[in-house]
């Protein structure tokens, strides 16, 4: 069950709820929901991923992982684990779904500059509505072949 805490009743109710449990003994998982990043930054990343890769020849798949993953935001998405079988340590890339909105910001905004300072390809912020607009027709155009 959710329950937001910013609300009075609901508060309470959670508190109710966590007495009793502990009450009991049981077994429980309490895990915080954050706000996940919104539909329109989602849209906007894939339009800026997708840009950036119509400029060198590269698919979505490989800005994103390549780029925007693992060079300009290494630590919101590279993760270390140790595979059990051969005892190495092995790289995972987190999954972009996993980000807050606030995440999700910083993440595009490292990669707009990165874009910019380092490869020399401007993206428009996405308050630049019809320059995004256009970097999303090209994207559309070039679809076909990358």
């Amino acid at each position: 069950m959710l329950y937001d805490l910013s609300n009075e009743l609901q508060s309470e109710n959670f508190k109710k709820r966590c007495n009793l449990l502990f009450k009991k003994k049981c077994v429980v998982d309490l895990t915080e929901k954050k706000p996940q990043r919104t539909l329109r930054q989602n849209a906007y990343l894939h339009a800026a991923l997708g840009y950036f890769g119509v400029q060198f020849g590269y698919r979505i798949e490989e800005v994103k992982e390549w780029y925007f993953k693992e060079t300009c935001n290494p630590d919101l998405f590279v993760r270390k684990v140790l595979d059990v079988i051969t005892g190495t340590e092995r790289k995972v890339l987190r999954s972009s779904a996993d980000l807050d909105t606030e995440q999700m910001t910083l993440a595009i905004e490292r990669f707009r500059n990165w874009a910019a300072d380092v490869a020399g390809v401007y993206i428009p912020s996405p308050e630049e509505h019809r320059l995004v607009e256009q970097m999303e027709m090209e994207v559309q155009r070039t679809k076909l072949y990358l």
